[in-house]
């Protein structure tokens, strides 16, 4: 888009029987797009060959059973050179085409609304955003990661480039960044909807929203320029390959190129919402639209439609009404308009509008620069000379009309109001949205609203958007990826985490032996002190001062002094413990917090053994003690209480009852645990890397793939803030732990941006087992 040119229409796609919701440029074959529409299906066009300008349908794809919203190209793989089609829907389903098959090769499903907007990443990422109020990763199939954190219908998202980071964008006027799962960054400005997302650079992105703004943004925060020319919702943008260049569109009417920053032209069409727009290979444009054509327009000479096309589409879009609620024409006051001789005063830019009475008709006009003219862009009806005086008055608004809708036989009917010049899916679906109604009803109510309004429908006869624009009424849930209750923990590299010299190098070689990964057997903390732990300056000491209601009887400490010597003194002649003595410890462990770290201590130590383990951890007993110690751990706590509690988990795993108790309670361990990330404390840092370790362990051999992705999640966030160097091994050591011998997991690891989060760590030689193993997994993810 390096000329200045115009843009002039090329060609208009017929072929949709309703609104055209999204286009997308397809990579085969060469110059296609992809096209989905509200009449629930998709289509691929192709160029026809010169010197025809226009396309012809490859195939219709057809498996949602309602609406389609959204569509995107997977990136060409192996298996499937030409890439796949995804597809979101109003049936809260993806669909995954080829680009030869009219039927899914596969149906995603997982969200819980309408799946409106996708994008695609490298290594076959998907990502999705829903009025569920979630976005979801997806790999081969699966759903990897639920981002929770908007509170209203996520409108938009979108992957940047090398960085592993993800945008979306909502109607709780929002956008948020997302790294490994986590959100990073929330930006503010808008005051509206976000509607559409586009990437200028891996640093750089444009959004689009209902304030009628585009807004460019910095990753790092910073909104850097406000671009303003739309008059109405702004639902599309695309970016040119000059990475400057945009278009976008909206429910103005129109489509709006822009260069340095300024709107350069605007093109008027013969339909309320222009939804989406795409960039084509050869620099053409292609833009759907409610009247359920696909116009593709151009600056090449060669390929401009030919005058009698060029004609027809000025006469249809002269013939177009506008009704000035729409805020098409801007704020612009209707009385003491001028006749049509001010059309002899040529305009001061390309797109502006100018209003002229003609008798007793009010005509639109916009200048065209690239013809030196005012063009008629149509007839402008509810002016002040056409206004009607009929109104019904509801909640204090005025309304063409407000009907009555029995919902429930004897019960009160609701009351719907609504102006001629609304769109009907919109009012039905807020409407049930409002009364806490059944999706169900959406068609059925949008239809009963248009046959009730027959004749004074401004704008197309076809039904236009049907999306909510606030998200309201829709629920949140928790993301809780499946998990598996009955681990088998096969045998690995069996190096102690010791630090004393099992990993240790003459020097960073640059293909070192991987003696680090995958480790599957657990890691421990086993170094204690009995007399130390038991004490006057430890667990004596403190039950002397302890409330009377926590005081526990000589008797008691003596229990506890058997127990732990028998399960840390290796020479002890002390017999195993007892079920009174681990129930007693077990009482012991709900002292107050303050003084509750010496227990604590022996508990740690005390798991390791098989019948504390088998007594701890058990069905019944087990989901009590996790529940304990992630209390123990919440942010706010004391750090030792936090490292102690982990540290118990991370000994937890050394046997049967431990592990099948901790991967059955995965999801909760490991969120409350990354939250620990951001105490500066290297003790927990270690204890929290090794709890990853340990867990990534036990999923090595598993298919287990939305486990394995919440392991590389936390391991990346951990990774922003560690300092340590032997918690970062512990997590480098997880990492490779992960991604060993898994392909699906890898792809999963490049597209969070594993790579280029560990790289810098690739160099360090103090300790050396750092560098090497960081060699190591990013040789698995290359």
């Amino acid at each position: 888009m390096a000329s200045s040119s115009s843009y002039k229409l090329r060609c208009s796609i017929s072929g949709h029987e309703m609104d055209v919701r999204g286009l997308v440029s397809a990579v085969f074959p060469e110059g296609a797009l992809v096209s989905v529409s509200r009449d629930r299906t998709g289509r691929v066009w192709v160029p026809n060959s010169s010197p025809d300008k226009g396309f012809t349908e490859m195939h219709c794809m057809s498996g949602h059973s309602n609406f389609v919203s959204c569509v995107c190209i997977i990136t060409p793989n192996e298996t499937y050179p030409r890439g796949l089609i995804a597809t979101g829907g109003n049936d809260n389903n993806i669909c995954v085409f080829s680009l030869d098959q009219p039927q899914p090769l596969f149906t995603l499903q997982g969200h819980k609304n309408t799946v409106c907007t996708l994008a695609s990443g490298k290594f076959g990422t998907l990502l999705s955003g829903s009025w569920d109020t979630t976005a979801k990763v997806w790999l081969n199939e699966k759903c990897m990661m639920t981002l929770q954190g908007h509170t209203a219908a996520v409108w938009a998202v979108t992957i940047l480039p090398e960085q592993g980071l993800m945008l979306s964008g909502s109607a709780d006027k929002t956008i948020k960044l997302w790294k490994a799962g986590r959100c990073e960054k929330t930006f503010t400005g808008h005051e509206d909807c976000v509607r559409g997302l586009a990437v200028i650079s891996s640093t750089e992105f444009f959004s689009c929203s209902n304030d009628t703004s585009i807004r460019r943004w910095l990753v790092t925060g910073e909104c850097v320029q406000v671009y303003y020319s739309h008059t109405n919702y702004i639902y599309s943008l695309a970016v040119f390959p000059n990475s400057q260049d945009f278009i976008s569109t909206g429910e103005d009417r129109s489509v709006r190129l822009w260069r340095g920053g300024e709107c350069c032209q605007t093109i008027r069409l013969p339909a309320q919402s222009i939804w989406c727009c795409c960039i084509l290979p050869n620099g053409d444009i292609a833009v759907g639209a409610s009247d359920g054509i696909i116009r593709v327009f151009t600056e090449a000479e060669d390929r401009v439609a030919s005058a009698e096309e060029l004609q027809a589409f000025e006469d249809e879009l002269s013939k177009a009404t506008i009704d000035p609620k729409t805020g098409d024409l801007g704020d612009i006051k209707m009385e003491d308009l001028p006749g049509r001789e001010h059309l002899n005063e040529p305009g001061n830019r390309d797109g502006q509008t100018r209003l002229i009475k003609d008798g007793q008709k009010v005509e639109a006009y916009q200048w065209s620069v690239s013809d030196d003219r005012w063009m008629k862009i149509g007839d402008v009806v509810g002016g002040s000379n056409q206004q009607t005086s009929k109104s019904v008055m509801y909640e204090g608004k005025e309304y063409d009309y407000v009907f009555s809708i029995d919902v429930n036989e004897g019960g009160p009917s609701l009351k719907l109001p609504y102006n001629v010049s609304d769109d009907p899916w919109l009012t039905a679906h807020n409407f049930l949205q409002k009364n806490d109604l059944s999706p169900m009803f959406l068609d059925q109510v949008a239809n009963f609203i248009i046959e009730n309004t027959k004749g004074h429908v401004v704008g197309p006869a076809q039904p236009g958007g049907g999306d909510p624009f606030t998200g309201e009424g829709t629920r949140s849930g928790r993301y809780i990826p499946g998990s598996n209750p009955n681990p088998s923990v096969p045998s690995g590299v069996a190096d102690p985490f010791t630090g004393k010299g099992a990993y240790s190098s003459a020097g960073l070689k640059q293909t070192p032996t991987n003696i680090y990964f995958p480790k599957t057997d657990g890691v421990t903390f086993d170094q204690a002190n009995a007399s130390q732990i038991m004490g006057e300056s430890k667990l004596k000491e403190l039950n002397g001062g302890a409330p009377p209601e926590h005081k526990l009887p000589e008797e008691t400490m003596e229990s506890i002094e058997r127990l732990l010597l028998s399960v840390c003194v290796p020479d002890s002649s002390e017999p195993p413990p007892t079920i009174q003595e681990i129930n007693l410890l077990w009482k012991a462990s709900l002292w107050p917090e303050d003084i509750v770290f010496p227990v604590l201590d022996i508990l740690r130590l005390a798991v390791r053994h098989p019948q504390v383990n088998k007594s701890l951890c058990g069905e019944a007993e087990g989901v009590q003690l996790c529940n304990h110690l992630l209390k123990l751990m919440r942010p706010d706590g004391r750090p030792a209480n936090q490292m102690l509690a982990l540290r118990t988990l991370c000994n937890c795993f050394s046997g049967r009852h431990g592990r099948a108790l901790l991967m059955a309670q995965r999801e909760t361990v490991l969120s409350r645990s990354a939250d620990l990330v951001a105490v500066r404390n290297k003790n927990i840092h270690i204890a929290l890397a090794t709890l990853v370790l340990n867990y990534a362990g036990c999923l090595h051999s598993q298919p287990d793939l939305e486990a394995k992705a919440q392991c590389l999640s936390v391991a990346s966030r951990a990774l922003e803030t560690v300092q340590d160097k032997e918690a970062i091994f512990r997590l480098l050591v997880a990492l490779g732990t992960t991604v060993a011998s898994d392909q699906t997991a890898q792809d999963l690891a490049r597209s969070l941006g594993v790579s280029s989060q560990i790289s810098k760590y690739s160099s360090v030689s103090d300790p050396p087992k750092v560098g090497e193993c960081c060699l190591l997994v990013l040789k698995e993810l290359n």
